[in-house]
Order: structure tokens, then C-alpha cells, then sequence
């Protein structure tokens, strides 16, 4: 007992004298070298569209060059209206920006069709107007402004096109548009509820927006069964708009299909995203069928087009191939994926469409990652899924540790992914905190809807590693990827089970409002931002510690060509967060800023323990 106690004091002295220590947080140096510009039109303002796509671009070298906030925000009911007078973005003001940075020579672009064609993926849920509006010029067909924003960025062969398009998920958004909570259970079972399959000469437009309100056996409607199951109020106009806003949606889809087709748009990519789904037959099902028909080929038979499950995540996946096809791809491109929690073969939550196996299956051909064993993949995969065993939940927790600390041993680069859905609460991330080093993954995700951290974790791991074997990026590079990986982890392990629990009854049992919106009734939201800023300086505080005391990877030994990127890492300095905000006033996520320190020798481990 008396050894332990000494070796303990031992440890803490050596933590406190030796090592590297850490470095007081500075700005951003500014960087004058010239980097390619990509145009980017994000799907609405939440912070996985805007500061994280900007973390993820600046991480491989590129600038993000977007429009005015006030173009592609999204209000909820109550909150002051944009510019244009709506809860929307501008769809024509958009077009008319992107042709000026054509006319600017850009030559990358990755555009959502959402936030292009109905401004924002709310209101694409919404809305069966057809039309855009201009101040002076007045109406445009939604389908003439599309064909003309195609035909103008396609006259140049040189421009490299990503079109973002989503399939419309089961229900609107409750708050938007007067939606109400009534509203949003009723549509969801109206979607929910299955339809007749359509194949081969029957799977047409026209059959699909028919059997919109028809069981399978053609005969029965579905609203009316519904409404008599459910004994709501008559709600039979906001399903009527939910259809025509389906019908609209998918005839431009198809549109965009359609024009993609003609030659001349070899260098137009298109990514379809499946918003919140079911893994049953439901209103989507001859929807994904059609559009998956749609997706073009190359010569060898390879998509040049893709159909994947999550949304929120395109702009992610889009910068990562953009950056991926232009360095042609990995020198080594193995990945080995494995499952802690038995549940890998169901859907991560209720609304994905497929099991989470399937869903990195179809990530990894899209990123070009061939499955291999761990012992000779370049990039290791763990993934916590929903625990099969309630009483063994510890048990998969540490195992998945025990692998990642085998990895960080072997330096075999790592993307860890919680798909666990809640249930593990804080005691996955408290073991990681206390026991890994979290500033050596090289990509993490568990924020938000279960259905996007599989592409959120893979488009950034697969891209990192990328980087790293070709010898990692410069100082700029490196401090945007650092960046992203302290975003990813701080908003999930600290904000989402702790800080927010405590906002939410707060501003339910304190305030009297609504955290979904802080509007309707209107709430002190200075009073709550400070709640915030308190909250997270104490739930951030052995996290941030953490991470002050890892090591980031910068470098791979390259395997497949003969220039040798040495493996290397490098010490994190200090970590200073602030600037927290609500983005769409409500609850749900937040934004914040991030400062680090000037990176420093590599911290030193010490009797096996990790910085902490």
C-alpha cells in the first residue's frame, strides 16, 4: 500500500515539473500563402453547417468563401425575420452570389440544393411555392433558376461542382411555419405507415405521388386510418401541405437528376442525403428507390453519384472527397471497423433507414477505404452502438479503451464513434476522459441525430489520414484540424449530457419558456448565455485538461511511395474556449470559439499514464 502511495506522489510531481507544459492561447497567425477557394452555399446556420465545415476545409488547405449570414439563416416561429422579410434564405439573392464568384474565377463549389432552391432544409419541408423572388425582377420558376445556375457553372470544364440534395424526411419541423407537436405526430405516422413497393416500368414519378396517401393494397387511405387510430384534432390540411411539399421536392430532384445526365456535367458530382427515416417500408421507400436509379456511373460501373444515410453531415462528406479526388485518394487505404455494445447489426437510433453495419459499408466505398484486419489497416474504427446487455454496459465502454490504448501503443491512427444513442450516459465519455488521449484521435462524433455520426466521423478520419501520410499539413492546417477534433469532443462530452440537462429544466421549471425556442414566450437570453458560459467552464474543465496534455499526430510513415513521411506527433498547448451562443435560439446545440496555444514538444507519458 505504502509503494502505491509513494508511486503516486511520484507521478504528480513528474506531471507537475516535467513535460512539455502547455502554451497560453494565441490567435490564429495570419496566413498570406495562397489557398483554393471553394464556394460554399451551407444548408441553413446551425454550427455543423458553418464554423465546423469551415474547421474541416481550412484542416486540408482549402478557404471557405460563403455568402452573408442573413441569406442562408433559418428563424423559427416568433424570432425576427431575415432580410427578405421571411423565416428563409434567399434563394435568388444565393444565385446571384454564386454567379459573381464565377465571374471571381472560383472554380470549386459546394452548393445545398435545400438552402438553394427553398432556403434551408426547414423550409424544403414546407414549402410547394415553385417559385423564387426578386425585389425588382419579381417571380422565377424554381426549375428555370436551377437550369440556369447549372448551365452557368458548367460552361466552364475547369470547375469542380457538388450539388447537396436530401431526400425530405417524415415530418416538418414543430415551431416553423406554425407547426405544432400535434402536427408533427400526425404526419410522422402518416409517413411512417407503409405503401405499396413500386419496381422496374411502375416505379415512375406519377405512381409514387399516388400511393403518397394509399396503403399498400391501394385501396384504404392512410390519413383516415391514422386520424381515427390517433383521435387528434382534424389536421388534414398540414399533412395535404406535407404531400405537396414531398411532390415539389422530389420533382426538382428529379430534375437535378435529369439535367446531370446530359453531357457537359462530368465534373458535377451529386450527394443525396436521407433525412430522419425508418427502417420499414414508408413514404420514402419508392422516393430513395427512384432517386438511387437516377445516380450516374462511370465506365467501370462505379458511382459517380451517391445516396447516403444522414444530412447534416453532406457539407463534411463533400469537402472530403472534393479533397480526397484531388490528391487522388489514400497512399494506403485499409481501415479496419470494430463494434463494442452488441447492436451493430440494428439501426444506431429510430431514424435511420438501414443497420449502422450497412451504413459504414456504404461510407467507406464512398471515401475509397478498403476493410482489413486491425493489425494491418491504416485506419482503426471503433464504434460504441447501443448496449445489447443493459448490465454489461461498463464492460463494452472499457473494452472499447482497452482497444483504443492498444492503438495509441502501436500508433495505428483511430476514429472513435458513439453511436451508443444516450444510453451509456456520461460514462463513456468520463472513462475516455480519465483513461485515453483525446487529442491523438484523428476524428470523433456522437453530437447530434445518431444518423450523421457515421459520416461526421468518417469524412473527417478518412480525410485526416489522408493528410497525415502525405506528411501532415501546415501550421494553419494542423491548427483547423486540432479545432474540429476540440469541437466535436467538448460539445458532445460536456455540453450534451451535462450542461444542457441543466439548461433545459432551467429554462422549463426557472424561466417558464421553451428551450426549443427562446422566443415563444420570450426569455432573457443574456441571463441564459451566462447560465451557459458557467456551466461550461465547469463541465469543460478536465476535458480541456486533457486535451492540453496530448499529443497530436501530424505525421504518417508513408507506405506506398518513396518520399517517407516520418511518424510524428507534436504537443496541444493551451485550449481557451468562449464566445458561446444559441445559434437558433434553442436548446438543442450551441456555438463557441475556439482558441489554442502555440503547439509544443510532445508530452512526455509517465509510469503509463496519459497526461491526466
Amino acid at each position: 500500500m505504502l509503494k502505491k502511495i509513494v508511486a503516486g506522489v511520484l507521478v504528480c510531481v513528474l506531471l507537475t515539473a516535467c513535460g512539455a507544459g502547455t502554451t497560453a492561447p494565441v490567435d490564429d497567425p495570419v496566413d498570406a500563402s495562397p489557398r483554393p477557394v471553394v464556394a460554399y452555399v451551407p444548408l441553413d446556420d446551425r454550427p455543423d453547417n458553418v464554423e465546423r465545415v469551415v474547421y474541416l476545409a481550412e484542416s486540408v488547405g482549402y478557404a471557405l468563401e460563403m455568402p452573408d449570414a442573413d441569406l442562408y439563416r433559418t428563424r423559427l416561429d416568433g424570432q425576427p425575420l431575415n432580410g427578405n422579410g421571411t423565416q428563409f434564405g434567399d434563394p435568388y439573392a444565393l444565385y446571384e452570389w454564386v454567379l459573381e464568384q464565377e465571374a471571381a474565377g472560383c472554380d470549386r463549389y459546394i452548393l445545398s440544393l435545400d438552402q438553394m432552391l427553398y432556403g434551408g432544409l426547414v423550409n424544403s419541408r414546407e414549402t410547394a411555392v415553385n417559385v423564387a423572388v426578386h425585389p425588382d425582377i419579381g417571380t422565377i420558376l424554381l426549375s428555370d433558376l436551377l437550369e440556369d445556375l447549372m448551365t452557368a457553372l458548367s460552361a466552364d470544364p475547369n470547375n469542380t461542382v457538388w450539388l447537396l440534395d436530401s431526400v425530405m424526411r417524415l415530418a416538418p419541423t414543430v415551431g416553423y411555419n406554425g407547426g405544432t407537436l400535434d402536427n408533427y405526430n400526425l404526419i410522422r405516422a402518416f409517413g411512417s405507415a407503409p405503401r405499396q413497393v413500386l419496381e422496374g416500368s411502375e416505379l415512375t414519378l406519377e405512381n409514387i405521388f399516388q400511393g403518397y396517401g394509399r396503403a399498400p393494397n391501394g385501396e384504404s387511405t392512410i390519413y383516415d386510418d391514422i386520424h381515427r387510430e390517433n383521435d387528434v384534432a382534424d389536421n388534414y390540411d398540414a399533412v395535404l401541405r406535407s404531400m405537396e411539399a414531398r411532390e415539389r421536392k422530389l420533382r426538382l430532384s428529379d430534375e437535378v437528376q435529369h439535367i446531370l445526365a446530359q453531357p457537359g456535367y462530368e465534373h458535377f458530382r451529386l450527394l443525396i442525403g436521407i433525412d430522419d427515416s425508418s427502417l420499414e417500408n414508408c413514404i420514402q421507400t419508392n422516393e430513395i428507390a427512384y432517386l438511387r436509379r437516377g445516380l450516374r456511373t462511370d465506365a467501370e460501373g462505379k458511382l459517380f453519384d451517391w445516396l447516403l444515410s444522414g444530412v447534416d453531415d453532406l457539407a463534411f462528406k463533400a469537402v472530403a472527397r472534393m479533397y480526397l479526388d484531388e490528391v487522388n485518394g489514400f497512399w494506403n487505404n485499409t481501415a479496419a471497423v470494430r463494434y463494442f455494445g452488441g447492436s451493430e447489426n440494428a439501426p444506431a437510433c429510430d431514424y435511420d433507414f438501414q443497420p449502422l453495419t450497412e451504413i459504414v459499408e456504404e461510407h467507406f466505398s464512398f471515401f475509397g477505404l478498403e476493410a482489413a484486419d486491425p493489425e494491418h489497416a491504416a485506419l482503426q474504427v471503433l464504434i460504441l452502438t447501443q448496449p445489447q446487455d443493459e448490465s454489461a454496459k461498463q464492460t463494452y465502454c472499457k473494452a472499447l479503451v482497452n482497444a483504443l490504448q492498444e492503438c495509441r501503443k502501436n500508433h495505428r491512427p483511430t476514429v472513435v464513434i458513439d453511436a451508443g444513442n444516450g444510453r451509456y450516459g456520461t460514462m463513456f465519455h468520463e472513462l475516455l476522459t480519465k483513461e485515453a488521449e483525446l487529442g491523438w484521435l484523428v476524428s470523433y462524433a456522437g453530437f447530434l441525430d445518431m444518423a450523421i455520426v457515421t459520416g461526421t466521423a468518417l469524412s473527417h478520419g478518412a480525410v485526416r489520414l489522408a493528410v497525415l501520410e502525405r506528411g501532415g499539413g501546415d501550421e494553419a492546417m494542423e491548427r483547423a484540424f486540432a479545432k474540429t477534433l476540440a469541437d466535436s469532443v467538448i460539445k458532445d462530452f460536456c455540453y450534451k449530457n451535462i450542461v444542457r440537462e441543466d439548461l433545459l429544466a432551467y429554462i422549463r421549471n426557472e424561466l417558464s419558456g421553451d428551450p426549443n425556442n427562446f422566443w415563444v414566450p420570450e426569455i432573457d437570453r443574456t441571463d441564459l448565455v451566462k447560465r451557459l458560459e458557467a456551466g461550461m467552464e465547469a463541465a469543460t474543465a478536465d476535458v480541456v485538461r486533457n486535451f492540453e496534455r496530448s499529443n497530436l499526430l501530424v505525421s504518417l510513415a508513408a507506405t506506398a511511395q518513396s518520399a517517407q513521411a516520418p511518424y510524428e506527433e507534436r504537443g496541444w498547448g493551451g485550449v481557451e474556449l468562449g464566445g458561446y451562443r444559441f445559434p437558433w435560439d434553442r436548446a438543442f446545440e450551441i456555438g463557441m470559439d475556439i482558441r489554442l496555444g502555440e503547439f509544443t514538444e510532445v508530452h512526455k507519458e509517465l509510469l503509463g499514464i496519459y497526461y491526466q
